[in-house]
């Protein structure tokens, strides 16, 4: 029996890791601590609240105490750590946040940990620090660019993932000066269930669906790597189980697409979905295919993001040679799944802009 601390696990990534975890592991205990700022709901974990081996604290990762009582009281032996201010865009005009969570949070975790799991000169056996950071600690890349690989240097280009960077550096430093048993994984853009509408994938679904414009920045040809996020999730079990301790794993969907060709794919994908289901045109009025017009008239070019990194790339090839991972869903059926998601979840995703169900316990969901 594993006991799994998951900070950040009423957000995005994290709530798809309690449900992938609970759902294949059933004699392990998982405690999610989240802050639940804008990004993170307690209705990400409906289905699992009732759940005897499940969790739930209120709190933030930067109170050490909490932490550390958290570590002690449950004995937790695994810290899955995803807690994060993510968004570039919102690092761009309030970067403090970022800081504050992303780097003091990111301390005061390892400090907890240290605390609690360092015995008289020993670690506690067993225990292990797992932190989930990002592709963009690696800056930018030409077209021509080889993709990242773990040696790559650290080159971060927005407040955002100046601040991965820095948390990323502390894990590598209470590693090498304590001892700390850790793990590190660096992924490549996620997309599927849960996902806050103010990504690209999500944002552009639901605006497609009110038949707002859908703003794309620049011309749109910026290029990212897409993973499915329950195959960064399963990525995450591989390297917790085998993973060399004090190691960095790169995650990627080797998977790259400009972000024009994903708005288009997704009015195409949309679309179909229109003309397969009347009952949606009665659903989503504004949506320009319930009257039978192309939805990529809703695109407008937009002025480019400050410091808008060009291209990212994962080359993933040690997680596989050495772990044996590979993505397991392709982006032709993921990218359908998640527009199928996000159809069949309307009260979701009104719910969570709206902020409804964030912080209460949800009932009858």
């Amino acid at each position: 029996m594993t006991h799994l601390l998951v900070t950040g696990g009423a957000g995005f990534i994290g709530a798809n890791f309690v449900h992938y975890w609970l759902g294949r592991h059933d004699a392990d205990r998982v405690v999610v601590l989240d802050a639940l700022t804008y990004a993170g709901n307690r209705a990400n974990l409906a289905s699992v609240e009732g759940d005897a081996r499940f969790r739930f604290v209120h709190g933030d990762i930067c109170d050490q105490s909490l932490v550390a009582e958290l570590l002690h009281e449950e004995r937790i032996d695994w810290v899955v750590h995803f807690a994060a201010e993510s968004h570039v865009d919102r690092s761009i005009t309030g970067p403090d946040e970022f800081i504050r969570t992303n780097v003091l949070g990111t301390h005061a975790l390892l400090k907890a940990a240290r605390s609690v799991w360092s015995l008289e000169g020993r670690w506690r056996e067993g225990v292990r620090f797992h932190h989930v950071s990002t592709d963009e600690v690696y800056g930018s890349l030409t077209a021509s660019c080889p993709p990242f690989t773990e040696t790559t240097p650290y080159a971060p280009n927005s407040p955002y993932s100046a601040s991965k960077a820095g948390s990323d550096h502390l894990v590598r430093a209470y590693h090498h000066t304590y001892g700390l048993p850790v793990t590190t994984s660096n992924c490549s853009n996620n997309y599927g269930p849960y996902q806050f509408p103010e990504k690209l994938i999500p944002l552009m679904l639901v605006h497609a669906l009110e038949g707002k414009s859908l703003p794309v920045y620049g011309r749109g040809e910026n290029v990212r790597d897409w993973l499915y996020v329950e195959d960064h999730c399963r990525a995450i079990e591989v390297i917790l189980r085998d993973g060399q301790v004090g190691a960095t794993y790169n995650v990627g969907g080797c998977n790259e697409w400009r972000n024009i060709d994903i708005v288009r794919l997704l009015c195409s994908i949309l679309e179909r979905r229109f003309a397969a289901d009347a009952r949606l045109s009665a659903r989503f009025p504004r949506c320009p295919a319930a009257a039978g017009r192309p939805i990529a008239t809703l695109i407008e070019f937009v002025a480019d993001r400050l410091g808008h990194d060009w291209r990212y790339a994962i080359d993933a090839r040690k997680v596989e040679s050495e772990l044996g991972f590979k993505p397991l869903e392709r982006f032709e059926t993921g990218i359908e799944k998640t527009v199928d998601w996000y159809l069949d979840n309307e009260p979701w995703w009104r719910d969570v802009l709206s902020g409804a169900y964030r912080t209460d316990p949800p009932s009858g969901l």
